[in-house]
């Protein structure tokens, strides 16, 4: 009943609650998304695992001469202007 319906009949207005006003799911929709945000998560976790690895390989990776060169070029004109 709502509370102009209740204010006709003469009744106080009835207490709202929060859980009033959070959408209620069913038990058997409440699972599918918590299932279906547990998939999320786990494959969030499984992106964050495989950057990881890459991330490792490219910092474990040498740095090329000809790289090491131009900075060393570098260090050294910044010393002689320093």
């Amino acid at each position: 009943m709502s509370d102009d319906e209740n204010a006709m009949r003469g009744r106080p207005p009835r207490e709202r609650h929060a859980d009033d006003m959070i959408e209620q799911r069913p038990p058997n929709e409440r699972r599918k998304s918590s299932a279906a945000l547990d998939e999320a998560r786990l494959r969030q976790q499984a992106i964050g695992v495989r950057l990881r690895q890459m991330f490792d390989q490219v910092v474990n990776e040498e740095v090329p001469d000809e790289f090491l060169e131009i900075l060393r070029r570098a260090d050294s004109r910044s010393s002689e202007n320093g």
